[in-house]
């Protein structure tokens, strides 16, 4: 039976990021693992869901809408509700690191104190957002803004003030992007302070975050998530590993030191060079990073000859596309392991590459508490491997 949670947040029905705040903590656990066992328990025993030891306030990231009402003549700072076009104002938020909301706050004050100009709904004004990333581990923040045009006269103003507000702010940079969508990141980027990146520790391995990299939310859930992978892989030190869908290479670089070689995969290119300096900050060796389509990538690899032993994907909640998988099933690496952000599509990807493979572990992991959303590592291993197995054993005897 569901125990009901007593509500702290003031805008949970608002906001609906936090689908399952209503539940206790073991409620939503249960939940979760009953949603899995569902969708995947078709394939292979679900092991029991790994739990976050304290489920609030684990966000490393905060995106935060700036508005101005032009009906009080007053701006304020929220979550953005994008099927409303509407932004909930909020003080705090229970998921989020809390230093990153004081910052928030002091944003807001200073473009009241500097008169710097915050948009209105129909996007009119200077500022639109912001974005923050909280290294937990190096205790550097980011602060980036994003705002319509890069004409910004009050920055040196700014940036005293709030560099001495806030000393963990490592570097501030400004974001242009003058379309309509307040949290849509621009092409277009200039450094205020700093050197436009910070650094956050993961698995022992240092990594370089810029404001558009992927980057785990939750780092104490990652650390749990990319070792329940790297234990699945069952590394021996003389494998090839591709690392799809690599982001700034997390999960490849924290298993290099147990493989041979190791290729990336990747689209962002912002994600691919950091990636590549990420390997050198660890002086990483046996790694290559590339940028472009995934199952493009894969199809070149699959027409090179060179034999790939192991896959790690991470896609995003989309899943796979049916080329990569086309070209996965092709290249036939002995092992794949499968990291999913959400149970449907992983469903669906593991019954087409359940024709080649067996899935023989499947491991749920709480990433985000309060919220609906799964994490999941899953290994795949080759149907084809385990006949040659079968057929040596069988000789020998």
């Amino acid at each position: 039976m569901e125990n009901k949670n007593e509500i702290k947040c003031e805008i949970y029905k608002k906001c609906s990021g936090c689908q399952l705040m209503n539940l206790d903590y073991q409620s939503q656990l249960a939940f979760k693992q009953k949603t899995i066992r569902e969708l995947l328990g078709k394939f292979d025993h679900v092991n029991k869901i790994i739990p976050m030891e304290n489920p609030y306030h684990y966000r490393n990231k905060v995106q935060a809408v700036m508005r101005f009402d032009t009906r009080t003549k007053r701006a304020y700072t929220g979550i953005f509700q994008s099927t409303r076009n509407a932004v909930i104002p909020a003080k705090e938020c229970l998921i989020e690191d809390e230093l990153l909301h004081k910052i928030t706050g002091t944003v807001l004050r200073l473009c009241k104190r500097l008169s710097i100009p915050v948009c209105d709904y129909k996007g009119k004004g200077f500022l639109k957002s912001v974005s923050l990333r909280y290294a937990f581990a190096t205790g550097e923040v980011m602060l980036t803004l994003i705002s319509t045009s890069d004409r910004f006269p009050q920055s040196e103003d700014f940036v005293s003030r709030i560099r001495k507000a806030h000393p963990e702010i490592k570097t501030i940079v400004l974001n242009i992007n003058p379309s309509g969508i307040p949290l849509t990141f621009g092409n277009k980027e200039k450094i205020l302070f700093g050197e436009g990146y910070i650094t956050d520790i993961l698995c022992n391995k240092t990594f370089r975050i810029s404001p558009q990299s992927f980057y785990q939310i939750n780092p104490v859930g990652t650390e749990i998530l990319y070792s329940k992978a790297i234990e699945f892989a069952s590394l021996k030190g003389t494998e090839t590993v591709v690392d799809a869908y690599c982001g700034i290479g997390t999960i490849g670089i924290c298993a290099s030191d147990k493989i041979k070689r190791l290729i990336g995969i990747e689209q962002n290119a912002s994600a691919v060079r950091d990636a590549n300096i990420n390997a050198e900050l660890n002086n990483i060796q046996n790694a290559e990073f590339f940028c472009g389509d995934s199952g493009e990538i894969m199809q070149k690899i699959e027409n090179s000859g060179v034999k790939i032993d192991v896959v790690f994907m991470d896609p995003a909640r989309a899943g796979a596309d049916r080329r990569f998988l086309n070209a996965l099933r092709n290249v036939a690496p002995e092992k794949i392991v499968y990291i999913s952000c959400n149970p449907e599509t992983l469903a669906r990807d593991l019954s087409y590459l359940s024709k080649d493979y067996r899935i023989t572990k499947i491991q749920p992991v709480d990433m985000f508490p309060m919220t609906k959303h799964i994490e999941t590592v899953v290994l795949l291993s080759s149907k084809k491997a385990d006949d040659y197995v079968r057929i040596s054993v069988h000789t020998k005897d």
